[in-house]
């Protein structure tokens, strides 16, 4: 009996310490969680998130809050059984964050020239809401191509076959939405003096060219910055968007509320759908966030991950989201995902 308990006593010890080592074992996959939430209206690390200079900007009673998702790279089992038991947390294949071939490091960076593109949208669409328009201007022509003898540099792109130019990617779109040798009427204007000249498109690189390059400025006079380091990713960009609205308009677009939202912006305004929903209205709520602003295209996985008493209102467009947000102000009923 006394040999049989040792057995047995040995067993126990060799499993458990088998059970630490493979709990302990690093897996492929990442757990995510809510990240921080930021209010766009405030400060972060002493400083303004939103900086203006040369004009006068208001203050708001409630906030404007981006949300993020929070990644834990290195993950073992032990982390990963914890987070799959988890209402906050969603463990997912590590390649679905960093694709095969690309490091840690290369994908953060990415994220981080992701994150700077969508501040610069997000203050051009919301410069162009506070009544500054783009300027497309054409900044080369090239020697021999369709709009050589008919552009020139300096020349200020208007319009498109009638349809106006907004942005230098919607001339993009403009041009690339009919085939190449279509002719074009280009709109624009030169030494403030409008004219229009008949360019035919020409295929590079498989898609239909005009010969210029172009360059697209927002006069405006004042200054504008965003200012906010250690996130990174698009997904900021309709939260910013507001925040710079609501800085540079006397209205408080937050009716005093704490306003969390999320969503890619392009130059054009409209909201893009971004990844993490669920962890990011987890933190919405932590934040004392009274609604959330989703995008369009993730209402159905919003819907699916519910925080109690958070609303999800569907926004497509900044737009739609300043709607909504008026809305709110006024006691009327804003569209829900």
């Amino acid at each position: 009996m006394r040999r049989r308990g040792v057995t047995v006593l040995l067993g126990a010890l060799l499993t458990a310490l088998l059970s630490i080592g493979v709990l302990g074992a690093p897996i492929p996959y990442v757990v995510l969680g809510p990240g921080p939430t930021v209010n766009t209206l405030g400060t972060a690390d002493g400083k303004e998130v939103i900086q203006v200079s040369g004009r006068p900007t208001s203050t708001s009673a409630g906030q404007l809050r981006l949300t993020t998702v929070g990644v834990q790279p290195s993950v073992r089992l032990r982390s990963a059984l914890a987070g799959w038991f988890s209402h906050d947390e969603a463990v997912v294949p590590r390649e679905l964050v960093y694709p095969p071939g690309e490091s840690q490091q290369e994908v953060e960076k990415r994220n981080a020239e992701d994150f700077q593109a969508s501040q610069t949208s997000a203050e051009t669409a919301a410069l162009r809401e506070l009544g500054f328009p783009v300027q497309v201007l054409v900044k080369t022509v090239l020697a021999g191509g369709p709009s050589n003898g008919r552009l020139q540099v300096g020349d200020v792109l208007t319009s498109v076959d009638g349809t106006p130019v907004t942005s230098a990617s919607k001339l993009t779109e403009l041009i690339r939405a009919k085939p190449a040798g279509t002719s074009l009427k280009i709109g624009y204007t030169r030494a403030g003096a409008p004219a229009t000249a008949d360019v035919t498109s020409r295929e590079q690189d498989g898609r239909p060219r005009i010969g210029v390059e172009i360059d697209q400025r927002q006069p405006h006079p004042f200054t504008l910055s965003i200012d906010l380091g250690d996130i990174g990713g698009p997904s900021a960009g309709l939260m910013f968007a507001l925040g710079v609205v609501d800085k540079l308009e006397p209205a408080d677009l937050t009716g005093g509320k704490i306003i969390a939202g999320t969503g890619t912006i392009d130059d054009e305004g409209r909201v893009g759908p971004i990844g993490g929903i669920a962890q990011k209205l987890v933190g919405a709520k932590r934040a004392g966030a009274k609604v959330f602003l989703v995008p369009a295209d993730n209402c159905a996985e919003a819907v699916r991950n519910p925080q109690p008493d958070l609303p999800l209102l569907k926004v497509g467009s900044l737009d739609e989201a300043l709607e909504t947000l008026e809305k709110l102000r006024s006691g009327g009923q804003p569209t829900r995902c």
